[in-house]
């Protein structure tokens, strides 16, 4: 049986991995991912309308059918 490793789909040698670069890399892209993440989830949700039905955006009177129901 053959026991000599497999090297597919090794894309760098182990002695890049460990440097500091790599790692600093590695935790940008952590990073980075964490924020689209976050990005893409809060752009799911419908925007807060933090102001009520009020004020000057409120009709004065009904534009209904039947104009004698409550504003």
């Amino acid at each position: 049986m053959n026991t000599a490793p497999v090297l597919m789909g090794l894309l760098l040698p182990e002695a890049i991995l460990h440097t500091h670069w790599f790692s600093v890399l590695a935790a940008f892209v952590a990073l980075n991912t964490v924020i689209y993440v976050c990005l893409s989830l809060f752009k799911m949700f419908p925007a807060p309308r933090w102001s009520r039905r009020g004020g000057r955006d409120r009709r004065s009177e009904t534009r209904s059918i039947y104009p004698d129901d409550p504003i």
